[in-house]
């Protein structure tokens, strides 16, 4: 079984958020990156499903700026047996790579597609359902345990009310959750082993992939500052409190 997993270069989760002066977007320059944290679950797992021996060649993608290939090089010393890096631009938006995911995908044959549930940095939680729509593969999403029966993969996924379990055929493409898998930490041998894999390079033209942009952002500015809190002393402190700011009627 062949798994394709989809992995994105993102702002590192430690790293305080800075924005552009005039508003337009997340400034970036000389931050710390790293990869997609819900999409090294995804690589794990992919790892533990070879190392159980369902799964036998993983190849791990991404899309954008050159610097990606670092974010892949990590990805290969997790565990990945090969990497393609398509050359587009770093922001590329996810119907766009859902379209790219799919003519790699189609060039590949993958048997198991694995995404992240979202990215940590624009939270779109979009681009696994739209693969899985364009390639009409069927889908399990916020997977929390994956477990694989010949042709068969089953999926617990955590919904609203609790837990669901769901049977997919193969090929299919699931969503990793946060709860799918504790991803192990990559040692300095394993990096070095990484540089030695293979790692291939596309573009966008290669693929005849679509990029144009549908959505624009008007702004981008950091969340309200909150105000303090109050200590109140009883309920009629509280009620008065309430009565004052227009969150409780007079009468």
């Amino acid at each position: 079984m062949k798994a394709m997993v989809a992995v994105k270069r993102v702002l590192d989760y430690n790293v305080k958020v800075k924005f552009k002066s005039d508003g337009s977007d997340v400034d970036l320059d000389n931050l710390k990156m790293g990869m997609n944290p819900f999409d090294e679950i995804a690589v794990e797992e992919a790892v533990r499903l070879k190392e159980a021996g369902v799964v036998t060649e993983i190849v791990v993608v991404s899309c954008g700026e050159a610097a990606c290939t670092e974010t892949l090089r990590t990805a290969l010393a997790i565990g990945a047996d090969c990497a393609i890096h398509v050359k587009a631009p770093q922001d590329l938006q996810p119907l766009a790579v859902a379209k790219t995911l799919v003519e790699v995908a189609k060039r590949i044959k993958p048997d198991l597609v694995i995404f992240g549930k979202q990215a940590i940095d624009d939270d779109s939680n979009q681009t696994g359902q739209m693969f899985a729509a364009l390639s009409q593969m069927p889908q399990a999403t916020f997977a929390s345990k994956v477990e694989v029966d010949g042709p068969v993969l089953k999926v617990t996924r955590e919904i609203d009310g609790g837990l669901q379990t769901l049977q997919l055929q193969l090929p299919c493409v699931i969503t990793a959750d946060l709860r799918l898998n504790e991803p192990r930490y990559v040692s300095l041998p394993n990096l070095m082993k990484a540089k030695k894999k293979e790692l291939l390079s596309w573009t966008l033209d290669e693929l005849n992939v679509d990029a144009v942009k549908r959505l624009r952002v008007i702004s981008v500015s950091p969340p309200p500052v909150r105000s303090a809190g109050v200590i109140l002393q009883s309920v009629e402190e509280l009620h008065h409190q309430l009565k004052k700011t227009g969150l409780l009627g007079s009468h």
